[in-house]
C-alpha cells in the first residue's frame, strides 16, 4: 500500500480521481487504469480514518472541584474526545502482477514514482478540473 495523510474534506480524493481519470462516477475507487510506459496498472483506494484519542483534563479537574464541594460532577461525558486523522491508502495492480508495490515487484519503482506525483497533484490542487489539462 501507498498511504498518505489527506488533510482535505471528506470524498475529495474521489472527486480527484474521478475528474482526472474521467469516470464518471464509475468505479472511481477500483481498477481505475492508468499506463506508465505503455503498460497499463489498475489502481484502487481507500479512505481510512485513524482516530485520535485525548484527555480533556480542565473538565476532570473542574468535576474534582465539584466532587469535592458536596457537588455532583457535570462534565464527566466530556473527559476525552476523539479527532481523526484521515489517510488514503492506495494498492496497485495489473494484468501480471497482483501487487505493484510488494518489495521484489518489477515495476515498483516506476508505479511509486507514478503514485508520489498523483499525490503531489492532488494535495497542490484546487480545482480538479485543471487535471484534465496538464500534459
Amino acid at each position: 500500500m501507498f498511504a498518505f495523510e489527506d488533510p482535505k474534506d471528506a470524498d475529495a480524493f474521489y472527486n480527484y480521481i474521478n475528474i482526472k481519470y474521467q469516470l464518471e462516477d464509475y468505479y472511481v475507487d477500483v481498477e481505475v487504469p492508468f499506463k506508465i510506459d505503455d503498460n497499463e496498472y489498475f489502481l484502487s483506494f481507500y479512505e481510512v480514518e485513524i482516530p485520535d484519542k485525548s484527555l480533556n483534563l480542565l473538565t476532570m479537574a473542574v468535576d474534582v472541584a465539584l466532587v469535592a464541594s458536596d457537588s455532583e460532577p457535570m462534565l464527566s461525558d466530556s473527559y476525552a474526545t476523539r479527532d481523526g486523522n484521515w489517510y488514503i491508502a492506495i494498492e496497485v495492480f495489473s494484468a501480471t502482477e497482483k501487487d505493484c508495490l510488494h518489495e521484489n515487484s518489477p515495476s515498483r519503482a516506476e508505479v511509486l514514482s507514478y503514485l508520489r506525483a498523483i499525490k503531489e497533484e492532488y494535495l497542490s490542487t484546487h480545482n480538479y478540473n485543471e487535471t484534465l489539462f496538464k500534459n
